[in-house]
């Protein structure tokens, strides 16, 4: 029997759905589904393709209760911008949960990744961060670091924002960029002088070497740390995360092989076993900051269980509403 199917493209989600406190909320939700159990989600499907300069990751998750799980592919291709093709593109395939039929295909390049990495910092920011955050650092210039930036101040309403890039010309236009927000901002001398200065810092670049040092942790720092998402990538130097406070995962298994803890593991600096998950300290199985001077760090690697909650939270604000093109499959 033939089915509908709606394809949809970035420009139709870009006005579906953006960077808002209910996306925040549905991200939330899936941390915690994690937690709760009974949530399938296999390891990530990651090619690191050194001959081309790129890499493809492919993430899925069932969650228990929701109507539909996605598969999404998700390819980087860094020397695109030299050929005036974008880095980053990809898609989501939402398939019912009940039947296993494809329902919706989501032709957001990436965008809807975006949105939910984003959506990912806010809700680390909210359950780790101090309560009163007057200064916030990012260190990155890209797409993201412009999203993480506006993510965090949902949840965290900074006075002045502090930027840093490799590139200091990239680092102004991403401060130009965010001149709209209800912020003071400028651009640092230095990721030492931005971590010094902040109570909350993201890192948001493709490091193979750490831009933070251990020497840098101050009290009452959160550092929500999201490049690291491949074997061979880091962003923080291994030390801190034993210096922390408390150290948290958004998902174990991953960050031993892909993010910050397999540097610190590979040193022999980690004795503590598997790392507290996000979706712990969320549901309030697993304790987070204990008080304002604490220093915690959160390493978000990024998970099939963000997709899936991305995907049907669009599906949702999709249904009644004429949008995308429905073939019959």
């Amino acid at each position: 029997m033939a089915h509908d199917i709606r394809i949809v493209t970035e420009a139709e989600l870009r006005g579906a759905v953006g960077l808002d406190l209910d996306t925040v909320r549905v991200i939330e939700e899936a941390f915690g589904a994690l937690s709760d159990g009974g949530v399938v989600m296999p390891p990530v499907l990651s090619m690191d393709l050194a001959e081309a300069h790129g890499e493809v990751d492919v993430k899925t998750a069932y969650i228990p209760g929701f109507s539909g799980f996605a598969i999404k592919v998700s390819p980087g291709f860094f020397d695109n911008p030299k050929l005036g093709l974008p880095s980053l593109n990809g898609l989501m395939i939402l398939f019912s949960a009940q039947t296993g039929l494809v329902e919706a295909v989501f032709l957001d390049n990436g965008y809807l990744t975006d949105l939910r990495t984003a959506a990912a910092g806010a809700v680390a920011a909210r359950h780790l961060a101090p309560e009163r955050v007057q200064v916030a650092g990012v260190i990155g210039t890209g797409v993201q670091a412009r999203l993480q930036a506006r993510a965090a101040h949902l949840v965290r309403p900074f006075e002045r924002l502090l930027i840093w890039g490799r590139d200091a010309e990239r680092a102004r236009a991403c401060a130009d960029d965010l001149s709209d927000m209800k912020c003071d901002i400028a651009v640092a001398d230095s990721p030492a002088d931005l971590v010094r200065d902040s109570q909350l810092v993201i890192t948001t670049t493709p490091a193979r070497a750490p831009v933070i040092e251990a020497a840098w942790l101050h009290p009452g720092l959160h550092i929500t740390a999201m490049g690291s998402d491949q074997a061979g990538k880091t962003e923080i130097d291994p030390k801190a995360l034993v210096q922390a406070d408390l150290y948290v995962a958004d998902r174990a298994a991953q960050v031993e092989k892909l993010g910050e803890l397999r540097g610190a593991i590979a040193a022999g600096l980690w004795d503590r076993g598997a790392p507290v998950e996000l979706g712990d300290v969320i549901r309030g199985r697993a304790r987070g900051r204990q008080g304002q001077t604490d220093i915690t760090i959160c390493d978000l690697t990024g998970t099939g269980a963000q997709d899936t909650a991305i995907a049907t939270h669009v599906m949702a604000r999709l249904a009644g509403r004429d949008v995308g093109a429905v073939i019959r499959a």
